[in-house]
């Protein structure tokens, strides 16, 4: 039983963890938190599903031992375009034209963005849960019951767990060795020494929004693929995003990878030990404790 709520645990955790570094980057380098960014992974998530609906005449055979082929891999790399598209889109619309107003503004203006992008998700699909593929999936049995209850998952969770750990690691060397990484990193330590150093505050923020838009539409589309996908689920991961961004430290990209883990780890053992109405109360329980014993986050510093 322990092992399966850690094994729970984690699966969920990458999934925040991705949506997560999306936020802290957002508030690190564009100074608001962006209460739009949990509709990104939706309609990422969306967009994917729309692709692999026009790849649907196509009748590829998903690759065993997963559910699921070369379609949605495509969809995959089609939603994290959209995903970034939308975000640079809105970024235009609106986050720029009231820039000059505040934080307070941008914070305003991106639950109306929010509240509008849920609604066309309703508009154009509906309420009812869809899925990728219909394909039945068995968990595999990694370990017996008799040891501390055993642990049974399925390969498609493996694979996010895999593929979350490469894009962070990914993302990591980006920030870390490319130019534009090092220029992302300087704007969120000193925006105005990194503006007399010549580097262009404009590219920044458009980079921003795009690595943010893509890790938001990856995040969407693990999530729709280990469990639905439905309007209301950038709403319902919203919570979970902050609380990651927060216990981790606003800035580090590591510590929201982090928080995002230590906050599915709590909303696995709530569900399992006291019930899925209390999975969100849980993981900001955690939030607080750790908080209280370190008000900065567990990673302060800026990265």
């Amino acid at each position: 039983m322990i092992l399966q709520m850690l094994a729970d645990g984690f699966i969920a955790g990458s999934v925040i963890a991705l949506g997560a570094i999306g936020v802290t980057l957002t508030f690190s380098i564009l100074r608001f938190s962006n209460f739009g960014h949990g509709e990104l992974l939706a309609w990422g998530a969306y967009i994917a599903l729309s692709a692999v609906g026009w790849f649907a005449a196509v009748n590829a055979t998903p690759w065993a031992p997963f559910t699921f082929g070369w379609p949605l891999v495509v969809a995959l790399l089609l939603a994290m375009a959209g995903s970034a598209l939308l975000a640079l889109l809105l970024d235009f619309l609106l986050f720029k034209r009231l820039r000059a107003q505040g934080a307070i503004t941008l914070v305003i203006a991106s639950f109306g963005a929010a509240l509008a992008m849920r609604n066309l998700l309703f508009f154009f699909y509906g309420g009812v849960p869809q899925y990728y593929s219909q394909e039945l999936q068995i968990a595999l049995p990694l370990l017996p019951r008799s040891v501390y209850g055993g642990l049974r998952v399925t390969p498609d969770q493996l694979l996010v767990l895999v593929l979350t750990l490469t894009s962070v690691i990914a993302l990591h060397l980006f920030l870390s060795r490319s130019t534009l990484g090092r220029a992302m990193r300087a704007a969120s330590l000193n925006p105005q020494l990194a503006r007399v150093s010549g580097i262009d505050p404009e590219h920044v923020m458009r980079a921003t929004w795009v690595l943010g838009g893509m890790l938001a539409a990856v995040a969407g589309v693990f999530a729709g693929l280990t469990v639905q996908i439905r309007p209301t689920m950038g709403l319902d991961l919203l919570l979970p995003l902050f609380a990651a961004a927060i216990l981790g430290g606003i800035g580090s990209v590591w510590g929201a990878v982090l928080g995002g883990l230590i906050i599915g780890l709590a909303e696995s053992f709530a569900v399992t030990l006291v019930g899925a109405e209390y999975r969100a109360a849980a993981s900001f329980v955690v939030l607080i404790a750790i908080l209280w014993l370190r008000p900065t986050g567990l990673f302060a510093e800026k990265t």
